[in-house]
This record gives structure tokens, C-alpha cells and sequence, in this order.
């Protein structure tokens, strides 16, 4: 799904030409705490006989995954930027993270100096990419991501990563908020339940920005 349902607001929803040179491609969250089939999340999901992420792990291996490293190779070849977002904390006992984020960073052992704190090896940076750490779902809220993209010049942000409707979400809602053509790459991102993945496709496209496959993003950064 790549186009929201049609209403008023599409004629509100300002078009902005893409400038390649000025864009950046922002993944989000895409460590073995929750970005992967071998990481925490999804052992301890297999160790309790609970189905429930079988969707969001299908969908990382199938399409955001190989989706994502497409996107990475047109970026770099367009001459964007790819900067990469993770969470977690940076002490072991995750007190320096929001107190209703506690618990699950320490749940998946996500923490500076894990593997599972680390962005998975599929995806992973190349020497000189930025690489922000927050510990709040929205990217913009715990770190200076504000003051690197503006310092890079970069006005037009691909969103993909985990999850669709908190993380992506959230830090892609901020970034429109403060003046970013923000676009969310619909099938470079997941989440745990297919409903709240559409919901926010859905919202996401009504006001805050555009809403493409990763097969439109290339083409339009071609």
C-alpha cells in the first residue's frame, strides 16, 4: 500500500521537488534488540511460544531488509546521505533512559556495549555515516538529529525502519513538524501487528508528508 485514501486534505498536502543532493535516508532502530529474527526480542517471543511478532519478523527479512539496502545504494549513488538512528540506553541498568522505556531496554539487554544495542549487520554503516543513539521513541526528543541534518543540509528525509508506528513514526512526525519534506518508505518499515502498520501509513500520508514504495523513492532519486 503506497497511496492513502483520497479526501480534503490531499489538495492541503504541499508538493516539494526532491533534491537528491539535499536528501538523507533515516533508519531507524534497525538492531538485534527488535530488527531481527536472531536478536532478543524474538527469542524471548519463540522461547514463550508466542506468535505475535511472527508478521513484524517475516516482514524485516522479506521486505524491509532487502528494501533498505536498495534504498542505501540508490541514496549514496544520488549522492544523499544515509544516517542511521538506534535506541537504547548507555548505562547497563538503563536509568539514563525515560522511566516507561526502562524495562523493555533491560527486557532485550538493550544497552551501549550489547550486540543487541548494535545495528544489524545487513544494514550496516559504512565508515563516516552519522550514527544517532536516542532513548525516546521520537528520534528528535534525546538527541541533536535536528542540528546534524540541518548542519549536512539535508531537507528531504526517507523514513524506514522499526517500528512503523512509534519510532518511524514519531521521529518522522517531528521532522515535519520543524520544516523536513519527510517521505515514509511504506515497505522499508515494520511493526508488530499489520493494522497499526496500515493506520499509520494511512494517517502519516494525510498531512505530515508523502507516502511511497521503495521502488518510487529510487526512481525519484534518479
Amino acid at each position: 500500500m503506497t497511496q492513502t485514501v483520497a479526501d480534503y486534505v490531499q489538495e492541503f498536502n504541499a508538493e516539494r521537488v526532491t533534491d537528491p543532493a539535499r536528501s538523507a535516508l533515516v533508519i531507524v532502530d534497525m538492531q538485534y534488540a527488535t530488527g531481527h529474527r536472531s536478536g532478543a526480542l524474538a527469542r524471548k517471543m519463540k522461547a514463550e511460544g508466542n506468535s505475535v511478532t511472527d508478521w513484524r519478523f517475516d516482514r524485516i527479512e522479506t521486505l524491509v531488509i532487502p528494501n533498505n539496502q536498495r534504498l542505501i545504494k540508490a541514496m549514496r549513488a544520488a549522492g544523499g546521505k544515509v544516517v542511521y538512528v538506534t535506541i537504547g540506553a548507555a548505562l547497563t541498568d538503563c536509568s539514563d533512559a525515560p522511566v516507561h522505556m526502562r524495562a523493555f531496554f533491560q527486557s532485550v539487554g538493550n544497552y551501549a556495549g550489547q550486540r543487541e544495542h548494535q545495528i544489524i549487520d545487513e544494514l550496516a554503516p559504512e565508515p563516516g555515516d552519522p550514527i544517532v543513539r536516542k532513548t525516546s521513541i521520537g528520534a528528535f526528543a534525546s538527541t541533536g538529529l535536528d542540528h546534524l541534518l540541518r548542519a549536512l543540509d539535508r531537507e528531504h528525509l526517507f523514513m524506514t525502519g522499526v517500528s512503523t508506528n512509534m519510532c518511524v513514526e514519531t521521529t518522522a512526525r517531528e521532522a515535519a513538524d520543524r520544516g523536513y519534506a519527510v517521505t515514509l518508505v511504506e515497505d522499508a518499515c515494520a511493526t508488530t501487528h499489520k493494522e497499526l502498520h496500515e493506520g499509520t501509513v494511512r494517517n502519516f500520508g494525510r498531512f505530515f508528508g508523502k507516502v511511497r514504495s521503495t521502488d518510487e523513492v529510487i526512481e525519484l532519486l534518479s
